[in-house]
């Protein structure tokens, strides 16, 4: 290891200071567009009793509930006047509004509800641009105003060959039956009619059911068709059907459906295909499958009926409706109201980023164990946003909270030690919480002036994520004196730990929980499964202290490390196994020294054991497509990082921050993907559709979660990830120069935790 290194120093040595934008000569990606596209917006109505049908009609959502009709108007469900009672279903066909119920069928022309026929239909639809209507056995067209049979005098024929006479003709021992009758539905230009478990090609005479050459029905248990194009759809409790020619397939869990208990099924607005379940809705386009569940999108996970508008989806849930209305978004606008989203909801106090949360009555910020490290998220985000923009007010943004980051350390006597959080006695309303680390009590201290407590036993977590956030800023933004007080930053805590043996030590005197990156800690079984992280976090610290101050100390540090064969551990820092050792925030962890080692390391031999690392590392994390990590691998390493993926993930994310709770463990297409491998036993990577705002590593995997909407989470993630991803040229600029497709409108009022109101920061 020597021998190989000797040569290293002395390159190091020659050029202290790197540039902090270290980019691969060859880049084996293409940037991708930030075209428009439609962003999900959602709204939820709820309701005492089932709404059990939906129907769009001249602009006007119509429901029934209690086998009532009401009408939508802005949140709010009127009982439509004079309107039909007892009825079963809603039906939009030709210009009516069609209403089916137990005393007969009526027409709604918008000023007018007319009975029609007094018997029982169960259906309606369009065939060869004529109204046809089925009861349960027989099926009637709309001729002057009147529905009138089209059985055949004769009766109806068999597709039974063996019945075929001679001249064409059949002798019948029994009437041939046309029902039971369930839906109907023109497809090809010829009526096709389901019943339970069978699906029947009708062509006004003969009752086919052996026109389907290939495949069948899942389960008796058929639950509703729908004619698209060239397929025909039908729903079940076993998958949906796809009808195409005389081949019917069966989708699934493992073909991507993520629920198989269907219920009901809507013609979208894009060529895709809404698809009611019994545990939320499903939007089937040509290359995706989207879902949408109780409760961030729906009040009931139970739904009854679609209808689509143009870019607007009504779903009717046995506890109300749920709205979702499609607006055209960039991901730039998206970064703006997200930006706008922390000033409206009071995410920012004295430079700090905090979750805000529900206590009693109102919305508080949460003084967290974190502080340093949810705020070093925000900070990175605005250092890459001006560097790319040059937009003044990133750089003050970004200065604010840099200087919160140097609050954290100055506000002690102790050079270099920082807090996890700071708590005003005069104005912070959440409480000083009791834990700390591993579930231990917690350790605040008081300021001599009264008017601070800040929390110690500080983590590893917190030291990393100040080199990663105040390096940034050091390169990309710190001008004069803030150049200095960020390579002073740096500096004071890479010596702070180095000078105590490699420990981060307390007021007490004692090693805080998890501020170890000693031999003798990681090196033996107390803490041999951090050996890799905390390795790469500690060379990490040496190598950024040097890279901004030229000082040797630092690289003397650095060779220490190597020399106990920290650069070996980095190889397999990423644990896979056993369950035990795995920790999902160490993922985060890892890439904040991955995304500043990188920039600083020039070498090729040095440089090769974190490119060696990142990759086992990346080859884990890819199957999440989360850009933060993909993003990292990309920007180091020159390699293909899925960005197209990346661009998905990113829109898939949902404006709304409030941690609505999210169920995924119930579904049927829990099936990694082709082409990507589980190492930590993950059974599919969720889209930020299916889950909540989430901060940190971000975790896929997880399936559940969420707080009841007691939380509403900060989306400073994206906003890092979205502005690291043009940084580094992975996203290019939007080509439109529309300005509501780049930018929100401020609302001028707040919906969260009211303005800190308390004593200000100090300056330095």
């Amino acid at each position: 290891m020597k021998k190989i290194l000797q040569t290293c120093w002395a390159i190091l040595l020659l050029s202290p200071m790197i540039h902090a934008q270290n980019k691969p000569g060859n880049r084996l990606w293409k940037p991708a567009a930030d075209d428009v596209y439609l962003q999900e917006v959602a709204q939820k109505i709820t309701t005492e009793k089932a709404v059990e049908s939906v129907a769009l009609f001249q602009d006007q959502c119509f429901a029934v509930i209690d086998q009532k009709v009401f009408a939508l108007r802005g949140d709010m469900l009127i009982p439509a006047k004079k309107a039909p009672v007892g009825v079963e279903r809603l039906i939009p066909v030709k210009d009516r509004l069609w209403v089916l119920a137990g005393s007969g069928i009526f027409m709604y022309d918008g000023k007018r509800w007319q009975k029609i026929d007094n018997r029982h239909f169960v259906d309606v639809c369009l065939h060869l641009g004529a109204l046809h209507a089925a009861t349960k056995e027989e099926i009637f067209k709309l001729e002057n105003g009147k529905l009138e049979s089209i059985k055949p005098e004769g009766g109806y024929y068999s597709s039974d060959i063996t019945m075929v006479m001679e001249d064409g003709s059949q002798l019948h021992a029994d009437p041939v039956r046309l029902g039971p009758i369930f839906r109907i539905g023109s497809y090809s230009g010829t009526l096709h009619v389901l019943r339970p478990g069978q699906l029947i090609q009708f062509d006004g005479k003969t009752v086919n059911s052996d026109f389907i050459d290939w495949g069948q029905l899942p389960s008796r248990n058929t639950r509703d068709m729908l004619s698209l194009g060239s397929r025909l759809y039908i729903s079940t409790d076993r998958g949906l059907v796809e009808l195409r020619g005389a081949s019917m397939r069966n989708f699934k869990g493992e073909h991507g459906l993520p629920v198989e208990n269907t219920t009901c099924l809507a013609k979208g607005f894009e060529n895709d295909l809404w698809i009611g379940t019994a545990r939320g809705a499903v939007r089937m386009l040509e290359d995706e499958w989207q879902y949408f569940g109780a409760d961030h999108w729906l009040p009931n996970n139970r739904v009854n009926g679609i209808a689509v508008a143009e870019n607007k989806v009504f779903i009717a849930t046995d506890g109300g409706i749920g709205v979702i209305t499609y607006e055209p978004y960039t991901l730039r606008k998206k970064a703006a109201y997200y930006e706008r989203h922390l000033d409206e909801w009071g995410h920012k106090r004295l430079g700090f980023i905090h979750t805000v949360y529900r206590k009693g009555d109102e919305w508080v910020r949460e003084v967290s164990d974190n502080d340093g490290a949810h705020t070093a998220t925000y900070l990175a985000a605005m250092c890459y946003k001006y560097k790319v923009t040059g937009d003044v007010t990133a750089r003050e943004e970004a200065v604010e909270s840099f200087k919160a980051m140097l609050f954290l350390d100055r506000i002690n006597d102790i050079d270099g030690f920082i807090a996890r959080s700071i708590w005003s006695t005069k104005a912070d309303k959440d409480e000083r919480g009791r834990h700390g680390s591993g579930g231990l009590p917690a350790k605040w201290y008081p300021t001599e002036d009264g008017n601070w407590y800040w929390k110690g036993d500080t983590s590893s977590d917190e030291v990393i994520a100040h080199f990663y956030a105040v390096s940034l800023f050091h390169d990309l933004v710190a001008q004069g004196k803030d150049k200095e007080l960020a390579k002073e930053h740096i500096t004071r805590m890479a010596s702070y730990i180095m000078d105590n043996g490699w420990m981060l030590i307390d007021m007490d005197g004692k090693p805080t929980r998890w501020g170890r990156w000693n031999p003798e800690y990681l090196l033996r079984p107390y803490g041999y499964s951090d050996r890799g992280v905390n390795g790469l976090e500690a060379l990490t610290f040496m190598q950024t202290a040097y890279s901004v101050s030229g000082d040797e100390k630092y690289m003397t540090g650095y060779k220490q490390l190597v020399d106990w064969g920290y650069l070996n551990n980095v190889l397999r820092q990423k644990n896979t196994f056993p369950p035990s050792s795995l920790a999902p925030w160490d993922d985060n962890l890892a890439n904040e020294a991955y995304a500043t080692i990188l920039r600083y390391t020039e070498d090729p031999k040095l440089r090769s054991y974190y490119l060696r690392s990142i990759e086992r590392f990346y080859e884990i994390k890819r199957m999440e497509h989360i850009p933060w990590f993909n993003f990292t691998y990309g920007a180091h390493t020159g390699n293909d990082c899925e960005i197209d993926q990346c661009v998905k993930h990113l829109r898939a994310w949902t404006l709304d921050c409030i941690e609505h709770n999210y169920r995924n463990s119930h579904r049927d297409d829990l099936y990694v993907e082709d082409g990507y491998t589980s190492y930590e036993g993950g059974l599919k990577a969720i889209s930020p559709r299916a889950l909540s705002v989430l901060r940190g590593s971000r975790r896929a995997i997880n399936l559940d979660g969420g707080v009841g909407g007691r939380r509403v989470m900060e989306p400073v993630g994206f906003l890092r990830d979205y502005w690291m991803g043009r940084y580094h040229g992975f996203i290019d600029a939007p080509t439109t120069a529309d300005p509501d497709l780049l930018t929100v409108k401020p609302r001028g009022r707040n919906f969260g935790a009211a303005p800190y109101d308390g004593p200000g920061r100090p300056e330095f």
